[in-house]
């Protein structure tokens, strides 16, 4: 948004994203590389995944980008990218599996992921108009619209804090399916767990992020109030 000595507060969360984002990066593109025993691709595997919970329902597309993959609820379909839908890799299934994870997640009514689907309206129109807000209220000393910026970020923040549950969850269903259908074996499951991990790790540094960018906040406000 802009300088200020208040940024102090936010910076070992953003080295801790900048970490994660490179953990997640490094340990995908180590793992992408080793072939799996198995020897089926991300789509099969979660074709597979969905056929045994019962969701045939739930189709299985390709999307662009990479690591771009994602379970969209609305059409019930698990979206993922080139290296995972057609790659045979370890991380090609564990990625899988784990977006396996999230429309099993739907079909059983997991209550985090409903609250989360929820509040992403609110969450989204949050994490774009908090800041700007907050900077106009900020600049004119206008602090009723320096509160409602805040409670913007306070919805996104919510909608970070809820989502960590839902991926850990997703993680978790995502490596009992590759180890009870045999997807990987015993050597091949920790580096599943470890693309998994890294993946987990985003979550946290973003929610670090927004949770001490809302502090952050916090204390200008009291500041220009003062003054």
């Amino acid at each position: 948004m802009f300088w200020d000595p208040t940024f102090i507060l936010v910076l070992p969360a953003l080295l801790l994203a900048m970490y994660a984002q490179f953990k997640v990066n490094s340990t995908f593109n180590r793992y992408l590389r080793e072939r799996s025993n198995a020897g089926l691709t991300g789509a099969q595997a979660a074709r597979r995944i969905l056929d045994d919970n019962g969701l045939h329902n739930v189709s299985v597309e390709m999307a662009r980008g990479q690591l771009s993959d994602h379970y969209d609820p609305r059409s019930q379909t698990v979206r993922l990218s080139q290296t995972v839908y057609g790659g045979s890799s370890v991380a090609a299934l564990g990625v899988a599996a784990h977006e396996v994870g999230h429309a099993v997640q739907h079909s059983r009514n997991y209550l985090p992921l409903g609250i989360r689907n929820n509040l992403f309206p609110v969450a989204n129109l949050g994490s774009q108009m908090a800041f700007p807000l907050f900077m106009l209220g900020f600049l004119f000393s206008f602090d009723t619209l320096m509160l409602v910026g805040i409670w913007f970020f306070v919805a996104a923040l919510v909608f970070q804090i809820v989502t960590l549950p839902v991926e850990f969850n997703a993680s978790r269903r995502a490596i009992n399916f590759l180890d009870s259908g045999g997807y990987l074996n015993r050597a091949e499951m920790p580096k599943a767990k470890a693309v998994l991990r890294a993946a987990a790790l985003t979550y946290v540094a973003s929610t670090a992020v927004a949770a001490t960018q809302l502090i952050r906040l916090l204390i200008l406000r009291g500041g220009r109030r003062r003054g």
